[in-house]
């Protein structure tokens, strides 16, 4: 996938959580947000799974434990949902972490709980996107 595919679908995830955002406002679990997001994905044809887990490999082993993201859209783009008071660093590095992990390129960290939703959005790079 290229830069372009990238920046389109972003615009596109980034375009129905601002409809969920101008709809429903802050104040609401994230679980709310996140089943209104899906809907808006699939309104746009967006393929996605929810609330995927994936095992924890270390050292070449899989261990018992797996860890969860909440959105993965077109099978590239992981979704970290929050309805949090302010982002904070970690939740950008637990992303981060998803992105190595499942060996993804880009996520978008998506805070629902603020004013303005774009201000509540954080674009997550693992590695170069061609």
């Amino acid at each position: 996938m290229n830069r372009d595919w990238y920046n389109e679908r972003s615009r596109q995830i980034i375009g129905a959580a601002i409809e969920v955002h101008r709809v429903l406002g802050p104040g609401l679990l994230e679980s709310v947000y996140e089943m209104c997001l899906k809907e808006e994905l699939a309104r746009m044809g967006l393929s996605f799974q929810s609330q995927l887990e994936f095992p924890i490999i270390y050292k070449g082993k899989s261990l018992e434990k797996t860890f969860r993201i909440d959105l993965l859209v077109e099978d590239k783009i992981i979704i970290e949902l929050k309805a949090v008071e302010q982002i904070q660093p970690v939740h950008e590095v637990q992303l981060l972490t998803y992105l190595r992990l499942t060996n993804k390129r880009l996520g978008l960290l998506i805070n629902f709980n603020v004013p303005v939703l774009r201000k509540g959005i954080c674009r997550v790079i693992n590695g170069k996107i061609d």
